[in-house]
């Protein structure tokens, strides 16, 4: 692979002005077709194979007029007085008229009115589902009652949903990012280069995606994971191979040749790195959920341009920049200048000595701290996020907050049982018999009177549970119900609504979380085993991916969920987890981990099989690879977090998350426990059975033969004296 990307580089260096040129043309050709192909994206959430979407597929074909998103006006009177009935009706009727709606139910006709009088529900049907209800639809909705005097009007339900915003506070992650950059290597050019060579990448990768939505249905938080990805992994590509690049050329080796062997070498760990998060995110298709399979793929596809734009513009930027990639000061340096050797030695080599002095106390108090960062996620809970968790001052939460000040929370998350009959008779008999097993049911709170389809075939009883629609208490009445109505006879009878449908994802999703790490872990010791020809490097890379799984579910669930320190991160109400969290995480991270991995134990690897003691060769490894491992984590983490300061829960805790888990995963982990680790296990950490190593072929990553083909190169071009 080595050599296969050492003549890629040289390629790419030499041939500059193509290469730069086909990066842009794609780039432009892609822009047109976002914007002319872009469509819209969805809040929709599929589940194949579960109750709740069996009975919406049964509503589209035997009840299709209530099949479509759903709107729910919520009116209050000023404090102390009541709704009148000749006030409403003007805004049933501004509801009722809007295109695209088929219903406006009137709440005195329907009893939405509550107790005291003072609050209503409106009811709003729409004709079509949420992702197809058009901006127009949408601002008239949110616009019936902007005119009422005395009212306080808020508009909620699925018809709310909308696309995340992409604005300026993600671009701070970026400031900091070029921040790091310019630190790291002391050179504006360089910085500015490794950063536009990453937009670019994310620029290709995003217009390709988007060129793709009037195909593909992707949910909203799709763009948003694969930009986040994108830009992360794309500086973070750009970055190991540039910082090869330079200290080639302070070791005196021509441009080209120095563009060649950084390709090769970092290049060779960028290929592996980028496939094991593209691998981890495809994956997660094997759980069989739509939006989550798209979600993946998606961010995998950013990934895997990101890879492509660093192994080719890269080189050819380098190109271009010439030696003012190199600090000022050496530019004009003849000769050696290693700006890694043994007199430049810095912070890297001290700590990896330090880390092999005191190993054991390393070990103990990083397990130990991780373990009891860990032990939070014992009572984690995931859920479909509501309205109730959305940032305060939003329509969505205004709404919600409206309902339930007035109804309490269980108006916010309406169950719908779906009766389906071979006729009309036996539907009405399995109607009344569910009705009155549902009504017996604890933590119900009311059944509404059914709807019946023109031939009376098919009926909907809305049912409001008494808690929210995130609670453990709905939880169990959705269960409850299901075991009850089973029995009736005469009828097929299915529960759904939003409530129901996000906890059947939430249920699947937690079902396959454990087959997911399992594959994922199994995944990464083969993987490793194939990189680093060792039993034991594998394992203990393994089990350090549970230490900052573990952590960061923890801290996460701390914050997120039980609201510890909530209000630094702007979380306004803490409740679950949003449900696929968990797994998308494990997936991201894994891959993530494994970055850090490869360049940090390569170089112990390849000083190890250059001769050098084992303690020597991790304490080199930390040496030179520290501070690019440290830059990368810092950039990844700035990066991440400018996803917190979102007003989206979904992708506040996603970026939040995700920022954690790279602290402890680079800091904790790689940096402190793996060094730690190399040094207890000393020769032994390279140990491979011979049959495995003879079956297993050599990928060569750490560019070992590339390096002996070109010493022996070098030997042959060598005149012989005479």
């Amino acid at each position: 692979m080595a050599t296969l990307l050492y003549r890629l580089g040289r390629f790419s260096f030499r041939k500059r002005g193509r290469i730069a040129a086909f990066w842009l043309l794609l780039l432009t050709l892609l822009g047109v077709g976002a914007a002319t192909l872009m469509g819209p994206t969805s809040d929709k959430f599929s589940m194949p194979g579960t109750e709740s979407q069996r009975a919406l597929d049964d509503l589209d074909r035997q009840f299709p007029q209530a099949g479509g998103a759903t709107g729910t006006i919520v009116l209050a009177a000023p404090e102390g007085g009541k709704l009148d009935p000749a006030a409403v009706a003007p805004l049933v009727k501004e509801a009722a008229g809007i295109d695209g709606v088929t219903a406006a139910m009137d709440p005195f006709q329907t009893g939405s009115v509550s107790q005291d009088g003072r609050y209503a529900l409106v009811q709003v049907q729409f004709g079509k589902a949420a992702d197809e209800v058009t901006d127009e639809q949408k601002s008239a909705y949110e616009a019936v009652g902007a005119d009422a005097e005395d009212l306080r009007v808020e508009h909620g339900g699925e018809v709310m949903g909308g696309e995340v915003e992409i604005g300026s506070t993600e671009a701070l992650g970026v400031l900091v990012a070029a921040v790091v950059l310019v630190i790291t290597f002391g050179s504006l050019v360089a910085a500015g280069m490794t950063l536009l060579n990453a937009l670019i990448g994310v620029a290709v990768g995003m217009t390709g995606l988007f060129s793709l939505t009037s195909v593909i249905e992707l949910t909203s938080t799709a763009p948003v994971l694969a930009l986040m990805l994108g830009l992360a992994v794309g500086i973070d590509y750009s970055l190991f191979i540039t910082s090869r690049y330079r200290q080639y050329l302070a070791e005196g080796l021509k441009p080209e040749e120095a563009a060649g062997r950084a390709t090769g070498t970092a290049g060779s760990a960028v290929v592996f790195a980028g496939a094991t998060v593209v691998i981890a995110l495809a994956g997660l298709s094997v759980v069989g959920i739509p939006f989550l399979s798209v979600m993946g793929l998606a961010a995998a596809g950013t990934v895997a341009v990101a890879v492509l734009v660093a192994l080719t513009l890269l080189p050819a930027f380098l190109s271009f920049a010439g030696k003012k990639i190199l600090p000022r000061k050496q530019r004009h340096a003849d000769g050696h200048t290693a700006e890694d050797g043994p007199a430049a030695e810095g912070f890297g080599f001290a700590w990896g000595r330090l880390v092999a002095k005191l190993r054991v106390p390393f070990l103990v108090v990083g397990i130990l701290g991780l373990g009891a960062l860990a032990l939070p996620a014992l009572d984690m809970r995931i859920a479909l996020p509501d309205a109730g968790t959305a940032a305060e001052g939003t329509p969505a939460r205004e709404a919600y907050d409206l309902t339930s000040e007035g109804f309490g929370e269980g108006f916010n998350g309406r169950l719908i049982a779906v009766v389906n009959g071979d006729d009309a008779r036996s539907t009405g008999a399995a109607v009344e018999k569910a009705t009155v097993l549902i009504k017996d049911t604890d933590g119900i709170l009311a059944v509404a009177p059914p709807q019946l389809n023109e031939e009376g075939t098919t009926a909907l009883l809305a049912i409001i549970p008494e808690a929210g629609p995130t609670a453990v208490a709905t939880e169990d009445a959705v269960h409850d119900i299901r075991d009850r109505v089973a029995d009736v006879e005469g009828a097929d009878i299915a529960l759904t609504g939003a409530t129901a449908l996000g906890i059947d994802v939430s249920e699947k999703l937690a079902d396959a979380l454990p087959v997911y790490l399992l594959l994922v872990v199994g995944l990464s010791v083969l993987l490793l085993m194939l990189v680093f020809r060792s039993v034991l490097v594998p394992l203990k890379a393994a089990l350090g991916f549970l230490l900052t799984v573990g952590a960061t579910f923890g801290i996460t669930v701390a914050i997120f969920q039980e609201g510890h320190l909530a209000g630094l991160v702007g979380v306004d109400t803490p409740g679950p987890l949003v449900s696929f969290l968990p797994i998308l995480l494990i997936g991201i991270l894994f891959g993530l981990a494994m970055d850090y991995e490869v360049f940090l134990v390569s170089r112990m690897r390849e000083d190890f099989v250059h001769g050098a003691d084992p303690q020597a060769a991790m304490i080199s490894g930390m040496g030179h690879n520290a501070r690019v491992v440290t830059a990368a984590a810092l950039i990844m983490t700035s990066v991440f977090g400018g996803f917190v300061l979102m007003d989206d829960p979904i992708i506040k805790s996603i970026g939040f998350a995700l920022a954690v888990g790279v602290v402890v995963d680079a800091f904790v982990v790689r940096m402190a426990l793996v060094p730690a680790v190399m040094s207890l296990l000393g020769r032994a950490a390279w140990w491979l059975p011979g049959p495995v190593d003879k079956a297993l072929p050599d990928l060569d990553i750490e560019g070992e033969k590339l390096n002996r083909q070109l010493a022996a190169e070098t030997r042959d071009e060598t005149p012989v004296p005479v």
